[in-house]
């Protein structure tokens, strides 16, 4: 585990190199990005964006999403990957929202996750980003960072993850530096091919040493 001196670098680090990292997901409003951040499980935001405006061009509220035939959906965004299950949620939780919180999407956390197709993660980014409250919402790139730095241990589950990052890190923080997370992770510290050459973390990132070593091993 790191040092609080060497979590104060890993904070300091990434808001230099991603001053203005943010929510890359399209949106207009809480509404469209509830739906957008839903699309997104298992798909990248550059494609959620490409099917999005149409999306919202046909409809654009609560209501009329709510309204809309399934197929209707499905047609707009099967592009995405499991886009049959993703269109019955997005109808399912315009419903939702339309019949129990008057076609306004509510700001707390019980009523979001019990929208369909909303989990804690997805909750956390509306929560973050619709409505300014602190959270730091765990995906694949903040548990992949986390772990490979020693933040968190290999075998934390995702709810560890955040649980160990909120106690790292100052409650003032989480939002903005989810996002820096988040964008080190995926143009800096990808999954497949990580800048370890480059990275000014390398010396306190346990997987970077041992790609580096490795590749000294193999040249």
């Amino acid at each position: 585990m790191l040092t609080r001196a060497q979590l104060q670098e890993v904070s300091d680090t990434m808001k230099q190199m991603f001053p203005d990292a943010h929510c890359e997901l399209t949106h207009q409003n809480p509404f469209e990005l509830v739906v957008a951040v839903v699309l997104s499980a298992q798909a990248t935001d550059a494609l959620v964006n490409k099917v999005t405006p149409g999306l919202f061009e046909a409809f654009p509220t609560a209501e009329a999403m709510a309204s809309a035939d399934v197929s209707e959906i499905e047609a707009l965004i099967k592009r995405i990957g499991l886009y049959r299950n993703k269109a019955k949620n997005v109808k399912a939780l315009s419903e939702k929202i339309v019949n129990e919180h008057g076609g306004i999407v509510p700001s707390d956390r019980a009523s979001l996750e019990a929208l369909p197709g909303v989990g804690r993660k997805t909750a956390n980014v509306v929560l973050s980003v619709a409505f300014q409250e602190p959270a730091f919402a765990v995906d694949t790139h903040v548990e992949r960072v986390s772990k490979r730095l020693g933040i968190c241990r290999w075998k934390d589950n995702v709810r560890q993850v955040e649980d160990t990052l909120m106690k790292k890190f100052p409650r003032e923080e989480w939002s903005q530096l989810h996002h820096q997370f988040i964008f080190f992770g995926r143009y800096h510290c990808k999954a497949q091919r990580p800048g370890c050459e480059t990275c000014p973390l390398l010396h306190m990132c346990r997987e970077g040493k041992k790609r580096m070593k490795s590749q000294k091993v193999t040249t």
